[in-house]
């Protein structure tokens, strides 16, 4: 009975010490090492397009060269299942929010009526659209480090004009598209976190509302660097424009807050009840910006 009961307190103190270390190691991991003012200092005039595209890249390699490297295709341990799941779903996050983004910075912020697509740009959006849980012929990591080439290679094309990679074109209706791209995107979020049932039906269980909290997140972390990467890209534009500059820092601000929120537990509690309810409370940060981005929308349509 004594030794029941020693593997028993040993397996309790491995759980514990495992969920402690996990929680700190998330919360370093949550802060890309990037620091846009010493990778593009702003006195340097960059072409339009190099620093969005760029930071994309980064944002994706933050995840694939992670210590533990990209989640969701990986074994049951450290894949979205039972166990070290909160990154799996974190990534499943950023990824879908660097899908969006990057279709419609194909579509349409480097593109007009007519025009071809920009071939690596066409590359990099197909190759993010490989199945994320797929661990190989061909593996997630493997089209994921491809389509950063492809931009790679589309950041060299910018600074070699005879390449002919195409660059922002800095029109308001084109921005527009992208930032109803990222409404969508945190409407999604939003409806993600106040769901009550999942698509069969059921209901929401407790060990459910950390998935649903991390992958929620995962959009905001993308979109916190998406956004100041636009804010360079539109600098000019900005500049004599006191509110649109305004909006922008507030919805950057809001994403942040949500990007680095990391409870130790992620607890559901009622309106009216003793613990916190962390999905609601990401949830507010999420509304913010999606409302701000809604006014920059508006601004933007003057």
């Amino acid at each position: 009975m004594k030794r029941i009961f020693i593997i028993a307190l040993a397996a309790l103190v491995f759980y514990l010490g495992s969920a402690i270390a996990l929680h700190y190691g998330q919360k370093v991991h949550n802060e890309l090492a990037f620091d846009m003012e010493t990778l593009f200092p702003p006195e340097i005039a960059y072409p339009a397009g190099q620093i969005f595209a760029t930071t994309i890249v980064e944002v994706v390699n933050g995840e694939l060269d992670s210590f533990f490297g990209w989640r969701p295709n990986d074994f049951i341990l450290w894949g979205p299942g039972p166990w070290a799941d909160n990154n799996a779903n974190r990534q499943t996050g950023i990824i879908l929010a660097v899908r969006e983004t990057m279709r419609v910075f194909k579509d349409n912020l480097t593109k007009v009526s007519g025009a071809d697509f920009d071939p690596n740009l066409l590359d990099a959006d197909t190759f993010f659209r490989n199945d994320a849980t797929k661990f190989w012929f061909p593996s997630a990591e493997k089209k994921f480090s491809e389509a950063c080439g492809s931009l790679d290679l589309y950041v060299d094309g910018l600074k070699n004009p005879s390449a002919g990679s195409r660059p922002i074109n800095k029109r308001n209706a084109e921005l527009i598209k992208l930032f109803q791209a990222w409404i969508e995107l945190l409407s999604d979020a939003h409806a993600i976190l106040f769901r009550k049932t999942g698509e069969d039906g059921s209901p929401v269980r407790c060990w459910d509302t950390d998935d649903d909290f991390y992958k929620a997140q995962g959009y905001t972390h993308a979109l916190y660097y998406f956004m100041l990467a636009l804010k360079r890209e539109y600098d000019a534009e900005l500049r004599g424009r006191e509110v649109l500059g305004k909006l922008f820092d507030e919805v950057t601000g809001a994403l942040e807050e949500a990007s680095k929120l990391k409870p130790l537990i992620v607890l559901d509690g009622g309106p009216s009840g003793l613990f916190a309810n962390h999905r609601r409370n990401l949830d507010g940060y999420i509304n913010e910006a999606r409302s701000k981005i809604f006014s920059i929308q508006e601004e933007l349509d003057k």
